[in-house]
């Protein structure tokens, strides 16, 4: 644990910067209060603009009635998930001409267009900077042909080679990852790269925030990135421009502007720390005090992260300087980051492959991966996720696997955070119950994990969730672990946590809240939405 000076070190950070101000205040009186005004006063005059129009009503309503037809038969032929198309059904059936017109702007990805090809040019221009060592991938073809397959599949989609002779060292709570962080951050003697979708000011960012100022001052490379969605409640808009002060390089993904647009809908999901390329986390833990339950939230906070030691944490360095770039016209040289010698772990058994999943190109990466587990599964699947908002396809593969005789076990929250999702999740019970699925719900607080291991030998810990901004809507990442050391603790953990939870079933649905049914039975046509 924390050694006992790390209370005296707890405000270090915080003193560094001037603490910005938090809560309704805050956002009132700042430029973030003025951005919503302005959204609010566009919302307003799109509203409006449909009902100048009713006064024509009857005479366009024909109109209206072929157009809805149309947008109908043109959501049937469209490659949209199912279970979009019946929420989108829905609402251009009720809102027949609002709702085809919502449905074109967000479709046309106006706001993205530019993100979209910048990605795409990223990814193209990034596909061989790290190469896949063949024998690598022989051996592991060899012990699990469907593994390989996986990792074939993960290597067509960006460059996400597999890695042998890499440390995996799993972190069961939040706190456990803090420490060890802490011990790597002062090692670092080359670059330091974060990246995570929330920063708070307190207990955990000051003090890494401190560490990182004393290692800039002293020669390292530290550059940080954060999601712009911080900027509604955590951070001041000029806080990058804080951070530079302190020789940090800085910037937001995403910002909040003053425009209504689809350039809200993606964002930058991932939590990813990388040391000197040879030291990489990733997990759901990001850099706010609920994490490490020095702040208490929703009850106990459980959350997961991993570390990788190895050739494998180069792949983490890569995906943090594509995003890094994203926003660039230019790809700067990755080279001198890549080419760092790292040590092999020669002690070091297994495999480990990470991996990123983009929104904005056509592959859900981090669905299918689950998805492959599930359908490879022979024995058991225990899964930890904060939300249950499925799909059609994972929904399936969740059942599927029940029905095969394997021992499928979820844990979610028992507290949650946001009281739509854990209504949408209680939607999916009895079907997954009726197939056999174990459901369990942790009692003490809110489960945060983002974990899947099964049959003792395959597992990803990550950042990606079950429910549709995790799986098609957020950029996101993970690593998957094929037979190393860790997964024996990784099941441990799962086995300690299911003890605190309680077990729904489907004799205990009918006694659930009445206002969590009420809430996810009008909800569920607009999950996909959510």
């Amino acid at each position: 644990m924390m050694d006992s000076k790390a209370d005296a070190k707890d405000t270090i950070g915080i003193s560094l910067l001037q603490k910005g101000k938090k809560g309704i205040t805050r956002i009132l009186f700042s430029r973030m209060g003025l951005i919503i005004v302005l959204l609010l006063i566009q919302i307003f005059f799109l509203f409006s603009a449909f009902r100048w129009f009713e006064a024509f009503l009857p005479h366009i309503y024909g109109g209206a009635v072929l157009f809805s037809s149309f947008m109908v038969l043109y959501l049937l032929n469209s490659r949209l998930d199912n279970s979009a198309k019946i929420t989108w059904l829905v609402v251009i059936m009720l809102l027949p001409p609002f709702g085809a017109c919502l449905y074109l702007f967000i479709e046309g990805d106006v706001g993205h267009r530019a993100l979209k090809k910048r990605a795409q040019q990223i990814t193209e221009d990034t596909k061989n900077e790290l190469q896949q060592d063949p024998a690598v991938f022989t051996q592991l073809e060899q012990v699990s042909p469907g593994s390989a397959a996986l990792a074939r599949y993960v290597a067509h989609t960006g460059c996400y080679p597999v890695y042998d002779h890499t440390d995996a060292k799993y972190f069961p709570l939040g706190e456990d990852k803090f420490e060890e962080m802490l011990i790597q951050l002062e090692k670092a003697e080359k670059f330091i790269f974060l990246e995570y979708f929330i920063v708070s000011e307190g207990i955990m960012w000051g003090r890494t925030l401190e560490i990182l100022a004393r290692k800039a001052a002293q020669g390292v490379e530290v550059r940080m990135m954060y999601d712009g969605t911080c900027e509604f409640s955590n951070l001041p808009h000029d806080y990058p421009d804080r951070l530079r002060e302190l020789g940090i390089q800085c910037k937001m993904f995403a910002p909040v502007l003053p425009f209504v647009s689809t350039h809200y809908n993606y964002r930058d999901h991932r939590k990813i720390l990388v040391i000197d390329g040879k030291v990489a986390f990733t997990g759901g833990v990001n850099l706010a005090d609920e994490y490490i339950n020095r702040y208490e939230r929703f009850g106990h906070w459980k959350d997961t992260a991993i570390m990788v030691e190895g050739e494998a944490a180069r792949s983490f360095t890569l995906m943090f300087l594509q995003m890094w770039s994203i926003d660039e016209k230019t790809w700067s040289n990755p080279k001198p980051y890549l080419e760092i010698p790292i040590e092999p772990k020669p002690k070091a058994n297994g495999f480990v492959l990470p991996y990123g999943d983009c929104p904005v190109d056509d592959n859900r990466v981090g669905e299918l991966v689950y998805i492959d587990i599930l359908n490879r599964a022979q024995h058991y699947v225990h899964i930890m996720t904060p939300y249950l908002i499925l799909d059609g396809e994972m929904e399936t593969a969740l059942k599927f696997a029940a029905a095969r005789g394997v021992d499928v076990r979820l844990i979610l929250p028992g507290i949650p955070d946001k009281h739509v999702p854990f209504a949408l999740a209680y939607t999916h019970y009895a079907s997954l119950l009726e197939s056999g699925v174990k459901i369990y719900e942790y009692t003490p607080g809110f489960v945060h994990a983002k974990v899947f291991v099964a049959d003792d030998r395959e597992a990803v810990v990550g950042t990606i969730n079950l429910d549709y901004r995790s799986l098609y809507h957020h950029f996101e990442c993970a690593a998957y672990l094929y037979d190393v050391s860790c997964i024996p603790q990784i099941k441990a953990d799962f086995a300690q946590t299911q003890e605190k939870c309680r077990i729904i079933t489907l004799e205990t649905l009918p006694s659930e809240k009445l206002p969590r049914k009420l809430a996810g039975f009008v909800l569920k046509a607009l999950a996909p939405l959510l």
